[in-house]
């Protein structure tokens, strides 16, 4: 079955509002095994909405609204809706109770208008709004399925939920099978680059489906089946993310829908390792990221944020050789990475010291172009390795992706010393 989401309100086309409620429905309804292939937005207006019908009603099966069917005179869904479909409507009596109870309970004159939230299409089911006056709708009209829901999501998500869901599977779900889907997780790799490894199974795939997306820093691999049961899905899926894995297995790091850090915070409080910072141009992004994650607090021992020369001499003894003079590297060097690494990592007496110096722009830095950033990793009892990045983007887009990157080269560090000394009952 295929659904459009119609979400009306100039607010939205505007801007005022994010359309979250498209989100919501969209999810819940590839659970049902409902495919969303639209959602369009609509500002208040009556010939407009019309329109989206129209065009919603020879493409879709199922069209849900959101939106629009308040008490004032810009409240035009179930209008539009009705002279689409050729109905009538009418004040639906256990409705216009529950609006008369609210103002009476509260001692409240009610203005006319309130009795349209009462409005219902001729021959649908009235769907009650248990949170709010206005009453929702669904029905059936020539092989296809109209559903109309209240606009404030903590409104129309329960008339969705208890309501509007277990009509749509009494009605018009029999024969449709549910879809599950798996996130698999990628760090260290770009989204054109992750395709075209893939590009084969992408171009060849039936079902499962498999659908990339990038996140700054990050990609994101959705694979998807439609199955009876979640044991029946579950065959296909596990197939099909070993393919992927095989091809690429330096880059996913997971097959749920976690962000890097949870993972290694996670990995390192369970392995009893800790870990510092030294953040120059990233002024403390990467702490951030760390100490964001719930128990992050027994593994990240501290860090310092040195974004000038001074604090990186008087704090993390970078020696003056280094970051002054003619022949000098400078603050965005490899040198520089390395010593901030090692030191922060001996002033924490960490297991792990991490760096991260660069030029985040939007100017040039030491006549060092915009998107030059070393990252360093010093280990207890081992090498420290300091990788050079040449980022394109903003200034945010530049201090994210160190951050990301640094963290993808900590995981994979991780991945090295699990294959050495393995951790019980660890997935890395």
């Amino acid at each position: 079955m295929k659904a459009e989401i119609i979400a009306v309100g100039t607010e939205l086309l505007l801007g005022q509002i994010v359309n979250s409620n498209a989100q919501f429905l969209s999810t819940e309804l590839a659970a049902l095994g409902i495919d969303v292939y639209f959602q369009t937005v609509v500002g208040d207006n009556s010939s407009r909405l019309q329109q989206a019908i129209e065009i919603a009603r020879g493409r879709a099966d199922l069209i849900l609204f959101t939106g629009g069917i308040g008490p004032t005179e810009d409240d035009l869904t179930k209008d539009a809706l009705a002279a689409a479909l050729g109905r009538g409507l009418h004040i639906d009596t256990l409705a216009m109770d529950h609006v008369q109870r609210f103002f009476d309970t509260r001692k409240i004159v009610m203005t006319e208008n309130n009795r349209k939230q009462a409005l219902i299409i001729e021959g649908t089911t009235p769907l009650p709004n248990e949170t709010g006056l206005a009453v929702g709708i669904a029905l059936a009209h020539e092989d296809k399925y109209y559903i109309v829901l209240p606009g404030p999501p903590r409104e129309m998500k329960p008339m969705f939920t208890d309501k509007a869901k277990p009509w749509l599977q009494q009605h018009a779900l029999t024969d449709e099978m549910p879809i599950y889907s798996k996130m698999l997780k990628f760090a260290g790799i770009g989204e054109s680059l992750l395709e075209d490894k893939l590009i084969d199974l992408i171009r060849n795939q039936t079902d499962p489906t498999i659908a990339p997306y990038a996140k700054e820093g990050e990609v994101t691999v959705r694979i998807s089946t439609k199955a009876p049961s979640e044991h029946d899905a579950l065959k296909k899926l596990d197939v099909l993310e070993k393919q992927i894995k095989d091809i690429l297995p330096e880059y996913m790091y997971a097959n749920i829908d976690v962000p890097l850090e949870q993972l290694i915070v996670d990995w390192m409080a369970d392995a009893g390792l800790t870990l510092s910072a030294a953040e120059s141009c990233t002024g403390g992004l990467l702490m951030e990221s760390i100490t964001n994650i719930p128990g992050s607090a027994s593994m990240f021992a501290g860090g310092i944020v040195c974004y000038s020369n001074d604090i990186k001499k008087k704090l993390l003894n970078v020696p003056s050789d280094f970051l002054e003079g003619t022949n000098a590297p400078g603050a965005v060097s490899r040198e520089v990475a390395e010593v901030l690494a090692e030191q922060v990592r001996m002033i924490a007496d960490s297991d792990f010291g991490l760096s991260v110096t660069g030029v985040a722009g939007p100017g040039y830095s030491e006549r060092k172009p915009v998107g030059l950033v070393f990252i360093g990793i010093a280990e207890r009892n081992r090498e420290t390795e300091v990788y050079e990045l040449n980022l394109q983007g903003t200034r945010e887009n530049i201090r994210l992706r160190s951050v990301k990157a640094l963290l993808y080269r900590l995981w994979r560090r991780l991945e090295e010393r699990q294959v050495e000394t393995p951790l019980e009952g660890s997935d890395l």
